[in-house]
């Protein structure tokens, strides 16, 4: 676990050197400035950059194109945590260990933040920085547009704070956490296809990364009602307090952790029959979700 932590560690540090050297470019001196990079390095694990690192390893992509889409991601996450911290939305005070940044610069500061780093995805992901066909760029950017707007994280916020205090059945809870947390991470996993050309790849690799992405959100669950709030850096147990509509309230703490051991063996058993040893190290970045403890 160690090790797999050491080159998390190394693709985070890669990613924010990509984010401050973008940054600079177009530096304004403003407390909007000051909040979008309060929002964006943050210190959070970068789990869906390495992630792209590893997929991108499937079919030996050059690290720093890699890099750039990872970039692109941590810009998107970094808006959703944002929004999803409001008063109006989960109403977080804390988020890794500090204020969320609506408490840090204000309500409509962390909104204008927010926006600016959803547009501020497409920008790193149209720049010189990203060396790819044109193809591939406008397939990339329609990629991530899909996965953050209705059909994806937004729609995925708006079904999460509709079900809050509701009995939902498991079917629409899983279709929820795949538009919340699973459509950005398929972006992740397929966006190793788009960029190696491989079209009959993208839509296994897209399923894949949805998957990885209901175990991402599972063991976050989990790690809602056993992990140490020092380590998560937010108050745990939450969850049931808002009432919010998770696998857990659904089956139970022991059949989810069940339920979370067949995935991860499921998408492991599917990425050997079609990679082989070339997924070694995407399928321990999903042995890893079932490890973490924050």
């Amino acid at each position: 676990m160690l090790d797999t932590e050491k080159k998390i560690l190394k693709v985070a540090k890669d990613v924010d050197i990509f984010l401050k050297k973008f940054l600079k470019r177009k530096t304004q001196k403003s407390k909007l400035y000051e909040a979008i990079k309060y929002g964006l390095f943050s210190g959070g694990k970068k789990f869906r950059s390495y992630l792209i690192v590893n997929t991108g390893n499937i079919f030996n992509l050059n690290y720093r194109d890699l890099i750039t889409v990872a970039a692109a991601v941590e810009c998107m996450h970094s808006y959703s945590l944002i929004h999803d911290d409001l008063p109006s939305m989960d109403n977080d005070d804390f988020r890794r260990g500090k204020p969320s940044v609506h408490k840090a610069f204000g309500e409509s500061t962390a909104i204008l933040a927010g926006n600016s780093l959803l547009t501020l995805a497409f920008e790193i992901l149209t720049s010189d920085n990203m060396k790819s066909r044109s193809k591939s760029k406008s397939d990339l950017v329609y990629a991530l547009a899909s996965a953050s707007g209705y059909t994806g994280i937004a729609g995925g916020q708006f079904l999460d704070l509709r079900f809050e205090k509701m009995k939902v059945k498991k079917d629409l809870i899983i279709n929820m956490q795949n538009k919340k947390t699973g459509e950005l991470i398929s972006f992740c996993s397929e966006s190793a296809a788009i960029l190696s050309g491989k079209e009959k790849e993208r839509s296994f690799l897209k399923k894949i990364g949805l998957d990885i992405g209901l175990l991402f959100q599972v063991t976050d669950d989990l790690l809602d009602i056993f992990g140490d709030s020092k380590k998560i850096g937010k108050p745990t147990r939450r969850d049931n307090q808002k009432g919010k509509a998770t696998i857990i309230r659904n089956l139970g703490v022991n059949k989810t952790i069940e339920f979370s051991y067949e995935l991860a063996d499921g998408i492991s058993e599917r990425l050997k029959n079609r990679y082989g040893t070339r997924a070694d190290s995407l399928i321990d970045s999903v042995y890893f979700l079932l490890r973490r403890d924050h």
